[in-house]
């Protein structure tokens, strides 16, 4: 018998119930709208936005111009003056309201992330549930990192699609618990359905938070260089945070650039094979569609034929195919590895660089397949991509010095210690690395030569939670870095100097 879509997720009837939990997103004719100057309005220019899991259509954004856009960042810096003078009290109290309300929507939430940009739902789950807790965190602890700063008024946030509710929404209340008000733009590339449910409750809550969609290059001007906007988050790809860097350096306002960078594992003198194994798999979440996911192994030449036996071994197992399909109605939802990456032409983007490794010279390791079972018969795969991987990948490849940001690894060969760190070190800055090795105090050392903003002994890192302090080195980060009371301290103004990646120095914390 062929799968089936569970009826728990099926979409029209999670759109049946975000319509009726938050009416005042939708207009008459049942398209999303914008939300701003304190309301939902502006259908904007109808961009079509299809899911990438099997390509069907889920509606259509709400695309702004750029003066439409002038408006709701003007509104929205005129509510920062009275929200900053609003009692910590009070913004505790509201936020822990929206918070509260958040939880009873994490369900509905966590299944529109998943057609939204293809997350399983166990990582559409963790997304919101991730940005809730983190959020309580800092409601019970906010005092001792606040003191007597004070709001820098209207922040600005522009994220990547791939983490809407842990990273955006998260920022998003913090930046408002702290004292500012808030304007963000949705993705292009997918959340702005789940996106507008909770910036719905957060408005209904009181809070001074704006929500528009529209295309970067539209809306880039007012968002990043207006001077109403005092702070910009950015979450993206290095081109476009280089070219906001330029636009910036020009104007003296805070900024948080998160960018990508080539995260590598070193692996000397080592045997935990079974233990690596489990970091393997760990490693494909989301398709490495993460900004600290691991995408070059540097191993040493002498062990390369247990790690290539560990890694066929970890790899080939992992299950990919469509995430909302089930055998029989009353099924829990399938526990695959992961699902699509975010649409086609991001596919597309991986077969075009695998190619191009190949042309140059290096050497396919691994190619995985789809499992037929796992798709309904005859649906849309074009953003379904297996695993693979490359060994002696050549400087002349495009994928040597980029993150592909999909199911792509890289695997280079050393013989010398130095080799082994020059090369982890290639994109010049990351922000998270690990070494492996059964010699712990020298992987400690070496790991002091790595330009990550985390490095792990033995194991993984991640962005974090909570106390966790997040930045990057190099070229991946620029500006303040964020994370338990830094996220704090780099929205507000005080007599203690802002730690980050600047131009002028690196202000790096005690403890990462």
């Amino acid at each position: 018998m062929p799968k089936l879509i569970s009826p728990q997720v099926e979409f029209s009837g999670l759109l049946s119930q975000m319509k009726a939990a938050t009416p005042e997103v939708f207009s008459p004719d049942g398209k999303v709208l914008n939300l701003m100057e304190g309301r939902w309005q502006e259908a904007g220019t109808p961009r079509e936005f299809v899911s990438p899991i099997d390509g069907s259509e889920l509606g259509v954004m709400p695309m702004l111009n750029r003066e439409t856009a002038l408006r709701a960042v003007e509104f929205a810096k005129a509510e920062a003056s009275t929200w900053a003078a609003t009692d910590l009290d009070e913004r505790k109290r509201r936020v822990q309201d929206c918070l509260n309300q958040l939880r009873e929507q994490v369900e509905l939430t966590a299944k529109l992330i998943m057609w939204e940009i293809g997350k399983t739902y166990k990582l559409g789950f963790t997304d919101i549930d991730r940005a809730i807790e983190g959020v309580q965190w800092y409601i019970d602890n906010i005092e001792g990192m606040l003191g007597q700063r004070k709001p820098l008024g209207l922040v600005s946030n522009i994220a990547s699609w791939n983490y809407p509710m842990s990273v955006l929404l998260h920022a998003v209340l913090v930046q408002v618990l702290a004292g500012n008000s808030v304007i963000a733009k949705t993705p292009t590339d997918g959340g702005f359905i789940s996106l507008s449910l909770t910036f719905a409750i957060a408005r209904r809550c009181g809070l001074p938070v704006t929500l528009v969609s529209g295309s970067g290059g539209e809306l880039s001007d007012v968002l990043v260089k207006h001077d109403a906007i005092d702070c910009l988050s950015f979450v993206g790809g290095r081109y476009n945070g280089r070219n906001i860097a330029d636009a910036l350096s020009s104007v003296h306002k805070r900024y948080m650039l998160e960018m990508e960078g080539v995260n590598t594992y070193g692996i000397w003198d080592y045997s935990d094979w079974n233990g690596l194994a489990d970091q393997l798999k760990k490693g494909y979440d989301y398709g490495k569609q993460r900004c600290t996911a691991y995408v070059r192994f540097v191993v040493e030449r002498r062990l390369f034929p247990q790690f290539l036996e560990t890694y066929w071994e970890a790899i080939r197992n992992l299950k990919v195919g469509n995430p909302t399909l089930v055998d029989a109605p009353n099924d829990p939802l399938p526990d695959l590895a992961f699902g699509p990456v975010i649409n086609a032409t991001q596919a597309q983007e991986l077969d075009r660089l695998y190619a191009n490794a190949l042309k140059t010279g290096a050497t396919p390791i691994y190619e995985g397949k789809l499992d037929e079972s796992l798709f309904l018969p005859g649906q849309d795969r074009s953003a379904y991509r297996a695993p693979r991987a490359l060994v002696n990948l050549p400087r002349q490849s495009e994928l040597y010095f980029k993150e592909p940001f999909g199911p792509i690894d890289s695997i280079v060969l050393v013989d010398r210690v130095e080799e082994l760190v020059g090369e982890m070190n290639i994109s010049n800055g990351a922000l998270v690395a690990a070494v492996a090795s059964d010699d712990q105090k020298w992987a400690a050392r070496t790991a002091k030569e790595v330009r990550a903003f985390k490095v792990g002994i033995n194991k993984l890192r991640s962005r974090g939670d909570r106390e966790e302090v997040f930045g990057g080195l190099g070229e991946s980060w620029k500006g303040a870095f964020v994370g338990g009371a830094l996220l704090v301290e780099a929205v507000t103004e005080g007599d203690k100097p802002i730690l980050g990646n600047f131009a002028e120095a690196l202000l790096l914390p005690e403890r990462i």
